[in-house]
């Protein structure tokens, strides 16, 4: 189940490797984003590995286990999905990948460092606008 610490820390795991990516255009670090947002964004959460490291870091440093609503957070791995995509293609096709890469570099530490999701926010307003 996931909790709002393991998502933070998950985020902020995110926030690390899209700070590695920036400095040093390693074409795996997209690779591997795509892959664990995939992952997590399209219900087999179980498997990210970085959820994983997350959960294991949550046990370790004894966090507080708040259960959240998840609808919300599927829906930012898959905008996260989206990103990681289009990082992958701009390294692949050696286009500069800066904003992109850095939209999810403000969007990884917000969630981590101010428990602000913005995919949360665009979510929450769709169904808003959606259910009226």
């Amino acid at each position: 189940m996931p909790t709002e610490n393991k998502i933070r820390l998950t985020a902020f795991l995110v926030f690390i490797l899209t700070i590695i990516y920036i400095k040093t255009n390693f074409i795996f670090i997209p690779f591997f984003l795509l892959i664990d947002f995939a992952i997590r964004g399209f219900g087999f959460g179980k498997w990210s590995i970085l959820g994983l490291i997350a959960e294991r870091l949550v046990s370790i440093l004894k966090l507080e286990q708040k259960p959240i609503y998840f609808p919300p957070k599927q829906f930012a791995a898959q905008v996260g999905f989206i990103f990681s995509l289009t990082l992958l293609v701009f390294n692949l096709l050696e286009i500069n990948s800066l904003i992109v890469s850095g939209i999810l570099l403000i969007c990884a530490g917000l969630e981590a460092f101010f428990n602000f999701c913005v995919g949360c926010y665009v979510y929450n307003a769709y169904y808003h606008i959606k259910n009226k």
